[in-house]
């Protein structure tokens, strides 16, 4: 048995290393480090639906997000939307829904010490997959357990790996990704170990929603979107100021305008093209109004190296 775990293991090692250098070396050509600009890559921005802070239909609002130069917009599931509704104004407005967000997974985590609670984690991951096929999306956004005292590390690990497994057909057979998050839920804490549990559940419908914002507290996030690699699927963003974190406690440092904390964009953005990510980046910060939203897109635009782009589009 323990034979069989250390040679998985180094295989593990081995096989994440090689990637890591398969996607340096293809990139060696590409971004030469100090290269002052990485290319413009097309990513596609989207937020989460319920910052939308503006009293209108979910069409008008779909409508808005558009015109303020977004590409698509995440819901969570299960919710009590109107799907009926939700795809009307999607079909309406022409205006996609990448991903959903798992609306259960902190009130009734996979890593639950009572089977009733992870029974009830999952059956709302699967209602959210299948929210999911119905909306379009792609992927559903997971958060796979939370460690607490009662709850402890490798326990947490197991458990939520076990729930997933049984999860894993549904999500074949709907053609919908279980997307990892990495958040402070003391779990997963290295990239490495992120990329290890989810080469650990061995399936094509499993892969990683990057959030590049909630690494900066213990780590530079172009480290982990160098060794995550092709597991990435989506990518959310947010900033974090080490600086602010330090002057007024933890969660201060979350209070910060895209672009002005600690996150070295440049960087991220050679670590995506290394790896080849072209996909969908959803913005996870503060909601508000028109106004507010407006400043966002163009945020967006500045952090993902679009700016250019919008300006010439616009002239």
């Amino acid at each position: 048995g323990m034979k069989k775990v250390l040679e998985r293991r180094t295989f593990l090692g081995v096989s994440s290393a090689g990637l890591v250098s398969a996607a340096l070396s293809r990139a060696g050509t590409a971004a030469v480090p100090g290269e002052t600009e990485p290319k413009t890559v097309r990513y596609k921005k989207a937020l989460k639906f319920g910052m939308v802070k503006e009293d209108l239909s979910v069409e008008d609002k779909f409508k808005l997000l558009k015109d303020l130069g977004f590409n698509g917009v995440e819901l969570d599931g299960p919710s009590d939307l109107d799907r009926r509704e939700v795809l009307k104004a999607r079909d309406a407005v022409d205006f996609p829904i990448p991903s959903v967000i798992d609306s259960m997974h902190w009130q009734k985590p996979l890593s639950d010490p009572d089977p009733a609670v992870r029974e009830a984690g999952r059956k709302g991951l699967e209602e959210a997959l299948h929210d999911a096929r119905t909306y379009g999306a792609s992927s559903v956004l997971l958060v796979p357990a939370v460690v607490r005292k009662d709850v402890p590390y490798d326990v947490a690990y197991r458990r939520s790996q076990a729930e997933i497994r049984k999860v894993l057909p549904v999500a074949q057979a709907l053609g919908v990704k279980i997307a990892i998050e990495n958040v402070w839920n003391w779990f997963l804490m290295s990239p490495l170990e992120m990329a290890r549990y989810v080469d650990e559940l061995d399936s094509p419908w499993v892969g990683v929603h990057f959030d590049v914002g909630n690494v900066v507290n213990f780590g530079w996030p172009e480290h982990w979107i160098r060794v995550l690699g092709p597991r990435i699927v989506k990518l959310d963003i947010k900033e974090f100021s080490r600086e602010k974190r330090d002057a007024e406690g933890l969660w201060a440092g979350f209070k910060v305008k895209l672009g002005e904390g600690s996150i070295d964009w440049t960087s991220v953005r050679h670590a995506l093209e290394q790896i080849g990510y072209e996909g969908w980046v959803s913005a996870e910060v503060e909601g508000g109004d028109r106004t507010w939203l407006t400043e966002l897109s163009h945020r967006m635009d500045s952090v993902l190296g679009l700016a250019r782009e919008a300006e010439t589009g616009r002239n």
